[in-house]
C-alpha cells in the first residue's frame, strides 16, 4: 500500500469510528487496529487522533458544502428552495457517517469552521436568492440574511431529526419543508407584530 492508499484508508477507517463513537470514545489504538497497522502509522500520518478527526470533518464539510452550492443551478425561487433542500437531504443520505460527525459537537478546531459556520455560509448562499424576492415583493431586502438563516437552520435541524428516522422518504421530507418554508414566505407581513403582551 502507498502512503497516499494508507493516508486514505485511515481516514476512511477514522470516519467510521468517529461516527460511531464520537470523537472522546475514538481512540488511535482501535483506528490502528481496524486498519492492521501499529499506532505509530497513525502518528506519522496525523500526528494522533486530533489531526485525523480533523481532516474527516474538513473533508465533510468541503463535501457538504459543495453539494449545496452546486444544486442551486437556478430556477424559480422556490425551485432554488428545493434544491438546497433535497442537497440537504441527498447529503445525509449517502453521507450519513460524515453528517453524525458534523453535527456532534467538535472538540477539535477545524479549517473550514464549525457545522454552526458551515449552515451560515449556506444561508448567505440563500441570502441573496432571498434578498432579490423581498425586493420584488416590496420587502425590506436587509431583512434577507436573517430569514436565510431561519430557512437553513429548519433544514439542517429536520435533516438531524430524519437520520434517525428514515420516515418518511427523502422526496417526501423535501416537499413538506418547502411547502411549510414557501407558503410561510409566502404569506409574509411586510411589518409583523408580537400579538401577545410581551415586547422584550
Amino acid at each position: 500500500m502507498t502512503g497516499k492508499q494508507r493516508r486514505e484508508q485511515l481516514l476512511e477507517i477514522g470516519r467510521t469510528v468517529f461516527a460511531e463513537r464520537g470523537y472522546d470514545g475514538t481512540s488511535v489504538e482501535e483506528i490502528a487496529e481496524r486498519a492492521g497497522v501499529s499506532k505509530p502509522v497513525v502518528y506519522e500520518h496525523f500526528g494522533g487522533k486530533e489531526g485525523l478527526y480533523a481532516v474527516v470533518v474538513d473533508r465533510e464539510m468541503q463535501l457538504l458544502l459543495d453539494m449545496v452550492t452546486g444544486a442551486l443551478t437556478g430556477g424559480h425561487s422556490r425551485e432554488l428552495l428545493e434544491q438546497a433542500a433535497f442537497a440537504l437531504m441527498d447529503y445525509i443520505d449517502t453521507s450519513t457517517d460524515g453528517f453524525r460527525i458534523l453535527v456532534r459537537d467538535s472538540p477539535v478546531a477545524q479549517s473550514t469552521g464549525t457545522f454552526a459556520s458551515l449552515i451560515s455560509d449556506i444561508a448567505t448562499q440563500v441570502e441573496d436568492i432571498l434578498g432579490l424576492e423581498f425586493k420584488s415583493r416590496g420587502f425590506d431586502a436587509r431583512l434577507a440574511p436573517m430569514y436565510s438563516q431561519m430557512l437553513v437552520g429548519m433544514v439542517a435541524l429536520t435533516g438531524q431529526w430524519w437520520l434517525e428516522v428514515r420516515k418518511p422518504d427523502k422526496a417526501t421530507v423535501a416537499a413538506h419543508l418547502v411547502n411549510l418554508a414557501w407558503h410561510g414566505l409566502e404569506g409574509l407581513e411586510r411589518h409583523p407584530r408580537l400579538v401577545g403582551e410581551r415586547t422584550g
